[in-house]
């Protein structure tokens, strides 16, 4: 039975602060973003004397000629394309890794994990001339080709653990029944991995999400920006008006923050593993 001790006071104290700490970042940038220009001027770290809003809808127009809207807009596409191609390449990859025993199975498995080990950034000039030799370079589809294979090695890495957790007896008995291995794999695997397709869709998301350095490569010259290009534009246009560049930090964050509340229970349940 569980008893309420000082010792379990101690502990929730101690994770109060922690929330506390790594909220400060984001309560900064809030107060900043909602402060007038002459107040973020004169005294920036304290609390607003009077809410201004007028930063964001100036946010929301954008610079360079880009919008925030459509970058917003690009950003959604290539991060969804993505997250998808990798949720459905990953899946039925980690499933044959892990079903397939031998050394093929883990000679397969120990190069995806090569591929996680191995900076990205070794191949990014081949890539950018294989993209624009196909005409793919500053698309949306060459973006989410991209994306798909940069974050392969970790969505199959992240699937092949959560696989292994997996009893056969459901695969076997679908089996019997006479499905094939894609009509098992699609009604009786996939269902139960939910748990870790909220994980990869999470943590690929964000990382596509926030990526700069290659959209900045591959998008320059193109009008498929995406956020965090069109925020860095900010700094050079509004270099003294931090209010305005917080307030698009602001609303870039926003889409990714919901889709994590929404799926944070997939997502802890993905990183515990298994099923019951």
């Amino acid at each position: 039975m569980f008893k309420y001790s000082y010792r379990t006071f101690g502990r929730e104290l101690v994770f109060l602060l922690a929330a506390a700490a790594w909220a400060v970042p984001f309560v900064i940038l809030v107060m900043i973003a909602l402060k007038p220009g002459d107040e973020m001027l004169t005294d920036p770290t304290s609390l607003p004397q009077q809410l201004d809003f007028s930063s964001f809808p100036q946010a929301w127009e954008g610079s360079s000629g880009v919008s925030l809207g459509a970058a917003l807009l690009n950003s959604t596409v290539i991060t969804v394309g993505s997250v998808i191609a990798l949720v459905a390449i990953g899946s039925i990859c980690a499933y044959v890794v892990v079903r397939r025993e031998g050394r093929m199975g883990k000679g397969i498995y120990g190069l995806f994990v090569a591929g996680i080990i191995l900076p990205f950034q070794l191949g990014i000039v081949p890539a950018y001339a294989v993209l624009r030799e196909l005409g793919l370079a500053g698309t949306y589809p060459g973006m989410i080709l991209l994306y798909t294979g940069l974050l392969m090695p970790l969505t199959v890495f992240l699937y092949t653990g959560f696989v292994r957790t997996l009893p056969k007896d459901y695969e076997e008995a679908s089996y019997v029944d006479g499905a094939s291995r894609i009509q098992t794999f699609i009604r009786i695997v996939f269902p139960l991995l939910r748990p870790i397709t909220a994980t990869v869709a999470v943590l690929t998301g964000v990382m596509v999400w926030n990526d700069f350095f290659v959209q900045l490569i591959f998008l320059s010259g193109s009008p498929l920006q995406t956020l965090p290009v069109a925020v860095y534009s900010f700094v050079g246009e509004y270099v003294s008006q931090w209010n305005v560049i917080f307030a698009a930090v602001v609303i870039a964050i926003l889409p990714v923050l919901a889709f994590y509340l929404i799926a944070q229970k997939q997502l802890i349940q993905g990183f515990t593993g298994g099923i019951k």
